[in-house]
């Protein structure tokens, strides 16, 4: 990062800037001294990637530079590292995360293992653990990162750090970063100030463009609500008629223009909620109004269809495994029923991201009230488990409604300098712990340990 000129400072900071100026082309530590780590901070601060010298041989110049630019056009406070395997790993992330000063995802690939920690405002330790599962078999090193930035770009929170855009000067300390700390201590609350209201400002834009991309999704399920009460060729008045057809029916139609109201009223992408809550009820009449048409029993009230809530209410439970995750029960309709049956793949509902077409439960954070109004708090956690979507809601952000914590929370977003100022559980744990600690080896949630 090249810092811009600033004039008109006091000269104690000009003083600071001189003495910066003439230490920034000492040599960095070689690779396993004890500064190590503060090394690999400097470099991330001023680009996603690094490389150790040691560790050359596992990811080359050009790979390391299209991965770096790849998380750099997303825009995403992505961090990868690549270190020789004898690299200690003692409180590594924590370390790591307090040198840099940056909220962000931070991935590590030691020798040949792999692991991941992130601030919890950028993505919860639970979706951190499942992404890193997702890859824990991949054993080439360009492979294993690629698929882990492509999985995770498309779901952490928050945007790259302001710092990125210069080099390290061929792995020496950054003259941008030491002037930056002499700017800090001067500017100080002025920097924070301003540190807040990009946040909310960015926070903003972002539950703007989270509400349009949801809105076609539910513009789109109106429309196949409206079309199915168009289809039903129900009167109130024909032969056959009782008092609890006509009642099914008005609960239907109240719940139709419920939804539409809800929608055009709606300003943040939590208060999809709302809507789709009143289109599982409106769905649920019209099975019910249909049960009593045809002299059927009346059904009893199950979650709509997992794969797709327009298929109505789901008339089993059979077992499902997502690509990547653990087997698990999920509320089916009959017809994705009988397709997992006939070994078919079921017929899921897919939205789209600037990823491309995705599964809803791959889609990112503003799809969590959308899918919780339709399944509501306390079934959706055990169907979502292992997916994107499933980690994020794990998060505390989200709480028990389901995307009431998207957005901003008055603290640090993803990419924000925040010093040491994080949750040390976040990117905490001993060596070997194997629940949250760094390359645990206990649990082995990681692949064992060392």
């Amino acid at each position: 990062m090249r810092a811009a000129p600033v004039r008109g400072l006091p000269g104690l900071l000009a003083a600071l800037m001189l003495a910066a100026l003439a230490t920034v082309w000492l040599p960095a530590p070689r690779a396993g001294a004890a500064t190590e780590v503060s090394t690999v901070a400097a470099a991330l601060r001023e680009g996603p990637v690094y490389v150790d010298p040691a560790a050359s041989g596992q990811l080359s110049a050009a790979e390391a530079d299209a991965l770096a630019a790849k998380i750099e056009k997303a825009d995403k406070p992505v961090f990868v590292a690549v270190l020789p395997a004898d690299f200690p790993t003692q409180d590594l992330f924590r370390n790591l995360r307090t040198a840099t000063g940056i909220t962000g995802l931070y991935a590590i690939r030691l020798g040949d293992r792999f692991d991941a920690r992130a601030d919890s405002a950028v993505m919860s330790r639970s979706a951190v653990q499942n992404l890193v599962t997702s890859v824990q078999g991949v054993s080439d090193a360009n492979t294993q990162l690629n698929e882990f930035t492509d999985r995770a770009l498309t779901s952490v929170h928050g945007s790259a750090p302001a710092s990125w855009g210069g080099g390290t000067d061929g792995g020496r300390v950054p003259t941008g970063a030491l002037i930056a700390v002499g700017a800090i201590a001067v500017v100080g609350g002025a920097g924070a100030y301003a540190v807040v209201r990009r946040n909310r400002r960015r926070e903003e834009e972002e539950r703007r463009a989270a509400l349009e991309r949801l809105r076609v999704v539910v513009d789109e399920d109106i429309t196949a609500f409206g079309e199915e009460l168009d289809r039903l060729d129900f009167h109130p008045a024909e032969a056959g008629a009782d008092d609890a057809m006509r009642a099914d029916y008005e609960r239907a139609l109240d719940a139709y223009e419920q939804a539409k109201s809800y929608m055009a009223e709606a300003r943040r992408p939590e208060d999809v909620r709302a809507v789709t809550q009143s289109l599982e009820g409106g769905r649920f009449s019209l099975a019910v109004l249909a049960a009593r048409r045809e002299g059927r029993p009346v059904p009893e009230r199950r979650a709509p269809c997992f794969f797709d809530p327009r298929h109505g209410p789901s008339v089993a439970d059979t077992a499902w495994t997502p690509a990547g995750g653990a087997p698990r029960e999920v509320p089916v309709c009959k017809a994705d029923w009988m397709r997992l049956a006939g070994g078919e793949e079921p017929a899921v509902r897919e939205v789209e991201t600037e990823y491309g077409r995705r599964p809803y439960w791959d889609a990112g954070p503003a799809y969590g009230p959308w899918a919780g109004g339709y399944f509501g708090g306390g079934l959706l956690p055990g169907l979502l488990v292992g997916t994107v979507l499933g980690g994020m809601m794990a998060s505390p952000g989200y709480g028990a409604a389901y995307g009431t914590g998207y957005g901003y929370s008055g603290g640090y977003d993803g990419g924000d300098v925040s010093g040491a100022d994080f949750d040390p559980g976040d990117f905490g744990g001993g060596f070997g712990d194997g629940g949250g600690g760094d390359f645990g080896g206990g649990g082995g949630d990681f692949g064992g340990g060392f």
